[in-house]
């Protein structure tokens, strides 16, 4: 785009007020924001359009070895039960004296979620393993 001066006849006023839109409007972002999800939920979602490349597939040509590796999903169970693996955190609810903890589940269909420690079969036993792994003893 080239630059060029424009004479405009109105009150320094206006244009001074005007100013930041026509700024804003010929602002070019040297950014691009993505929508990330699952582990890179956590990462920022704005990169600099130096590091965004468009997509190019691969020339049969130049690389005739070089085939995509097909994708498979490994079968899950969904009808298995809920057995819970193993205990990750506790929370103490507000106000109560009560705990919750929450319980990571062997099928990995079902999300970790946090349950009371009578709604944990062999809480005992889960229990006591967790708070070891939290604080072994020497």
């Amino acid at each position: 785009m080239e630059h060029c001066s424009i004479t405009v006849p109105i009150p320094n006023a206006t244009i001074e007020k005007y100013l930041t839109f026509l700024l804003s409007f010929y602002n070019v972002r040297a950014d691009i924001q993505m929508e990330l999800s699952g582990e890179l939920e956590n990462k920022h979602p704005t990169f600099p359009v130096s590091l965004i490349k468009p997509y190019q597939p691969a020339d049969k040509e130049l690389f005739p070895l070089r085939n995509p590796a097909p994708l498979t999903v490994p079968p899950v169970e969904q009808n298995e039960d809920k057995k819970i693996k193993k205990v990750i955190k506790e929370r103490r609810l507000r106000g109560k004296n009560q705990r919750e903890y929450l319980v990571r589940y062997r099928n990995p269909v079902h999300e970790d979620e946090w349950l009371a420690e009578s709604d944990i079969p062999d809480s005992d036993k889960l229990l006591r393993r967790f708070r070891h792994e939290r604080r072994p003893q020497a």
